[in-house]
């Protein structure tokens, strides 16, 4: 076992480097020197900024150059590299500005971030790549996605994903190898096992005798290199990119290095043994390089101290410039604006605007200028689906049996002879990952719709949506062009793990937009314009309602704003504000209780809430139920009563009254389901507003 306290070698042997330079010519054997030296002497500076206070924090890289630089020197400049917090030769190999740099680690206005995220949580499309975040693990499916994009357009390039020892611990890990290997994805992973996560050695991380055996188990190649050597790493990568390229293949491989500082400056080092310090100095991988040069007389003392100068300087101008920022001083307005990338206007779709009530005949009157059919909430959904799908030929469909199956519940039946295998993907059962390809697929371009076989199964892979998708355009600019289907609800008896509403889970992360169908032209509209939308969408649909509700729909391709609720009916006595099976459940009761006039607006969108068509009921009828399938204690409603009685107070006649779900799992038994929902509370509700 690699890194363990009884471990010994004879250090002369260990230390010994054996530089093949190949074909390479003395320029490029000097260039890779520069650009080693380079975040090595970033690094020395920036330690004596963090003692000086004039920068927060640092993660230091110093023992492990040799792998970013080697790697990043091995790949074209148009190819995404997914880094981690160490590797500051990944950003300056891309020749990225040092002025900016150092502005973003101090987190000025003007960095890549506009001062919000940390060191190395950014990224660049400018020059491909990618943000971590501090999860560790989620970025190594966003390098499946962008790979998956090159095989789509049959382009040889592929992606790179960087991960730790400590990070192959991590499902993501597991999830990332997989669905590379069964989707035959040419995607680079690369393990930098430095022997430690943060404390914890390797010994307390794995058992395997290295990590790279893993890559058997996943049906791909791999190998072990010594991550100091400069050159090993770079000609190891310059040729298992040309293998991933030419047999379309993943490759995982594992470097050997070690952490020279502490995870990061605050922690320490005093949990490693001294001799691992005293061993792998001797294997310093700046050094080694630059001894190579000078043994073979193209590196000498005067010419190092020539190029150590240069650099010197060139960082020292560069920070005069990065410490020349103007104070940070916040913008309200600008901070929400960017949560969200700018939809385009696209004039080639029809908007419907069906916010206000129009019933003929118990159906939605639609404007003359549609040809209609009726349909069930279902068949829209599937329309919308299809009818995108013709619309974007960049947009790929993945989630668990939907190809040839097609789905849990048939909405994409027949989609793969319509559009082929490449556009519609069965996936392994592999959540956190595939939402992470999503992500990945939007770096390059392309849009992805994935279907959560249910709602229940969202939760493992939550981090990537609240984490990555949610959070991605404020902290970078870089847009998530995804939509994620959520089948939820109950009213099937299919119990606590097949029946959630957990929509709510969703309406308190910033950057998600949320969508709640009731009907079927909803259904249809809110679809396409969630596949419109250039931002995450989280789009619920009620699995009880896709064979019970009809209605009529419009033959042609249109959208259903997003962020605008529907007027249901309009009346003078009480408002029930509700969305997806609670429209139902009102429209219901108000047909059974005409003496009572009932306002009823379905908010067709959790997030952004329609605040002025919430206002706008509330000063129709001064008595408020809120009515959600959702269980009480945490559901949207408690955010909507919070909003009414803070802005509407004057207009209210009665206390805002919440009817939702038990405050339980949602059971199996029918029985015990109709008294867990909220309907069978609805009666006791409407009797105590209309006596208040």
């Amino acid at each position: 076992m690699f890194f363990t306290a009884d471990y010994a070698v004879n250090i002369s042997q260990f230390c010994h480097m054996n530089f093949d330079r190949k074909d390479l010519s003395d320029e490029k054997l000097i260039h890779f020197y520069k650009s080693i030296l380079l975040p090595r002497m970033i690094e020395e500076k920036m330690l004596v900024l963090l003692r000086q206070g004039k920068i927060s924090k640092w993660f230091s890289g110093i023992g492990q150059e040799a792998i970013a630089v080697g790697a990043t020197l091995a790949l074209d400049e148009d190819e995404w590299v997914m880094p981690l917090h160490r590797n500051l030769g990944v950003f300056t190999t891309r020749n990225m500005p040092l002025n900016k740099l150092f502005k973003q680690w101090q987190g000025s206005k003007d960095g890549y971030s506009k001062g919000r995220e940390r060191s190395f949580h950014f990224g660049t499309k400018e020059h491909h790549i990618c943000g971590m975040i501090s999860h560790l693990g989620p970025q190594l499916a966003i390098a499946d996605g962008v790979a998956l994009a090159h095989k789509l357009r049959k382009e040889n390039k592929i992606a790179v994903a960087f991960t730790g020892d400590g990070g192959t611990s991590e499902g993501d890990f597991h999830e990332a190898l997989n669905v590379a290997a069964v989707w035959d994805l040419p995607v680079i992973f690369i393990i930098e096992n430095n022997g430690y996560g943060l404390s914890t050695p390797v010994n307390e991380q794995y058992r395997c005798d290295s990590l790279v055996d893993k890559a058997r188990g996943y049906g791909m190649e791999g190998v072990k290199i010594d991550g100091n050597n400069l050159l090993t790493v770079y000609d190891t990568i310059k040729g298992v990119r040309k293998y991933c390229i030419e047999h379309q293949k993943p490759f995982l491989i594992e470097c050997m290095t070690f952490r020279m500082r502490g995870h990061e400056e605050a922690s320490g080092t005093k949990y490693v043994p001294k001799y691992l310090f005293e061993l792998w100095e001797e294997k310093d991988p700046v050094k080694k390089y630059e001894e190579y040069l000078t043994s073979i007389e193209l590196l000498s003392e005067e010419k190092i101290e020539i190029i150590k100068s240069e650099i010197k300087e060139h960082i020292e101008s560069e920070l005069k410039i990065g410490f020349d920022s103007p104070v940070l001083i916040p913008n309200t307005e600008e901070e929400v604006n960017d949560l969200f990338a700018e939809k385009a206007v696209d004039f080639d779709v029809k908007v419907i605007d069906n916010s206000l009530p129009s019933m003929v005949n118990g159906q939605w009157s639609i404007n003359s200028q549609f040809t209609t059919h009726d349909a069930r909430l279902i068949d829209a959904i599937k329309e919308g689906l299809h009818q995108s799908m013709q619309k974007h030929s960049n947009l790929i469909l993945m989630g668990q049996d939907i190809a040839e199956y097609g789905g849990a519940f048939k909405i994409t039946e027949g989609f793969v002879n319509d559009f082929g295998k490449e556009r519609v993907r069965n996936t392994p059962l592999c959540e956190s990952a595939i939402v992470g390809a999503a992500l990945g697929l939007s770096l390059q371009g392309y849009k992805s719709m994935m279907e959560m076989q249910f709602a229940d199964f969202v939760s493992v892979g939550f981090n990537q949506i609240v984490n990555n998708l949610a959070k991605i355009h404020y902290r970078w600019g870089q847009n998530a062009d995804v939509v994620i289907r959520m089948p939820s609800g109950g009213g099937v008896g299919a119990g606590p793990f097949h029946s959630q509403s957990n929509e709510a889970w969703f309406t308190k992360v910033p950057g998600l937009k949320i969508v709640y169908p009731s009907t079927p032209i909803d259904a249809k509209g809110l679809m396409i314009a969630a596949i419109n939308d250039p931002n995450p969408v989280m789009y619920f649909e009620h699995k009880a309602l896709y064979r019970s509700i009809s209605g009529q729909v419009p033959d042609e391709y249109y959208e259903i704003e997003i962020g605008k609720a529907k007027l249901v009916e309009e009346g003078e006595d009480i408002s029930i504000i509700t969305y997806g099976s609670g429209v139902h459940w009102a429209t219901g009761y108000a047909m059974k209780h005409e003496d009572i006039s009932f306002d009823i607006l379905d908010l067709r969108t959790l997030a952004p809430l329609d605040y002025d068509a919430i206002r706008s009921s509330v000063e129709r009828t001064g008595k408020v139920l809120i009515l959600h399938e959702d269980t009480l204690i945490g559901g949207i409603g408690g955010e909507i009563a919070a909003w009414i009685g803070e802005h509407c107070f004057e207009h209210l006649d009665a206390p805002v009254m919440r009817c939702a779900s038990l405050d339980t799992p949602i059971p199996f038994s029918i029985e015990l389901e109709k008294n867990f929902m909220a309907n069978a509370r609805l009666d006791e509700y409407v009797k105590k507003l209309m006596n208040y």
